[in-house]
């Protein structure tokens, strides 16, 4: 029978609308759609207070300031009866850890090369929640990684993937490489079957990490975790992480990229999330140069704008101190004198990775203070 423009915008129910919601959601770019219960994670309660409890969270306050509402979306909205879960790729076309050996470049976080996923998935959630409110008359929210909720678990509930040993969410079909995203609908929608844990006795996430942040499979611990130490982290990096941080300046990927389900991960193919020229692993040496006005244009629009200028420089510095590159000297040596304390301390410890051990004092007292800097001083002794 013809359809006609009447009963294409008649309202759906069960399967007529999950089916129409899957179609929706695969033409705007989605790889997955899912539907779970609220009460679908019982045990995310609990494993989250145990990993505030030991600390792992690290510097991270906001995570334990609403730990009582992430685990249970019905803390965030009384009203909400499904979660719907949405997966967007973002899978590379080449293998990261390839640019590992090339020490002259800042490594970006695959995700971080292109512009701000909570950007590009947020119209398309409200275009998908839109379809949900009209087809049943009950009200939505939508969040993309901004609110108290357990995206990761109610994936792995709504059937879209398994949390990894790694604690990132894998699927059959893409591997590790995806973005998620959350309807939660006022509405009773039929929930799909939770995925099982495909990792058997594999432990290439677990092996592959430079810095152990893994205390036993499927356990993170923040605290020693690059991503953490390069984004989230405020303060001074810790002497005992700066070399195995290499010269990645902004996440790491190891974990993910080792994966062997991403043998089934097709490369990315939304076009606002391609991979920008200008952050695919720039020069250390362009980096170094970079004021606050310079750094927010040339990360306008992407994750790594918001972690800031003098993070961004101070994770530099560590890449140049571990380059073996002595052309970065001159550079380094600029930043000893930079406004952050931040940027001088790790600038200090660049510079005598850098530099001849006979120049060291004598740029010391070039460069020392007009008033005690002890972060400084403590790298310099």
């Amino acid at each position: 029978m013809m359809q006609t423009s009447e009963t294409l915008s008649r309202p759906r129910a069960g399967a007529d609308l999950k089916a129409a919601l899957a179609d929706r959601a695969h033409a705007l770019g989605f790889e997955s759609m899912r539907i779970t219960r609220p009460d679908a994670i019982p045990q995310a309660a609990g494993r989250l207070r145990a990993f505030l409890a030991k600390g792992r969270h690290g510097t991270m306050d906001w995570m334990a300031a609403n730990a009582e509402r992430r685990g249970d979306p019905r803390t965030l909205w009384p009203e909400v009866r499904s979660v719907v879960m949405l997966a967007m790729s973002y899978a590379p076309e080449t293998d990261p850890m390839q640019a590992l050996t090339n020490r002259h470049i800042g490594i970006i976080s695959t995700y971080a090369k292109r512009s701000d996923y909570h950007d590009v998935m947020k119209g398309k959630l409200k275009e998908l929640a839109g379809l949900i409110e009209r087809d049943t008359g009950a009200p939505v929210k939508v969040f993309v990684d901004t609110a108290p909720l357990m995206e990761k678990p109610l994936a792995a509930a709504a059937g879209i993937g398994w949390q990894g040993k790694h604690t990132n969410l894998v699927s059959r079909d893409g591997g590790s490489w995806f973005f998620l995203g959350a309807v939660l609908s006022a509405a009773d929608l039929e929930p799909d079957a939770p995925e099982v844990d495909h990792c058997g006795s594999c432990s290439r996430c677990l092996d592959v990490c430079p810095t152990n942040a893994f205390p036993a499979p499927y356990q993170l611990d923040a605290r020693r975790c690059i991503a953490y130490l390069t984004i989230e982290h405020k303060g001074h990096i810790p002497e005992e992480f700066r070399e195995p941080i290499g010269n990645r300046i902004f996440g790491c990927d190891d974990c993910l990229a080792v994966c062997p389900w991403n043998k089934f991960a097709a490369a990315a193919h939304e076009s606002r999330l391609e991979i920008k020229h200008e952050l695919d692993n720039p020069p250390l040496a362009d980096l170094l140069t970079l004021d606050d006005a310079a750094f927010r244009a040339r990360f306008r629009g992407t994750p790594v704008k918001r972690t800031g200028r003098d993070r961004v420089v101070r994770n530099c510095l560590i890449a140049a101190g571990n380059s073996h590159n002595p052309a970065l000297l001159p550079l380094v040596e600029t930043l000893l004198n930079d406004a952050s304390p931040l940027v001088r301390a790790m600038a200090v410890w660049a510079y005598r990775r850098l530099a001849p051990a006979e120049a060291i004092g004598t740029a010391r007292d070039r460069h020392a203070p007009a008033e005690p800097d002890p972060d400084v001083a403590r790298e310099w002794a």
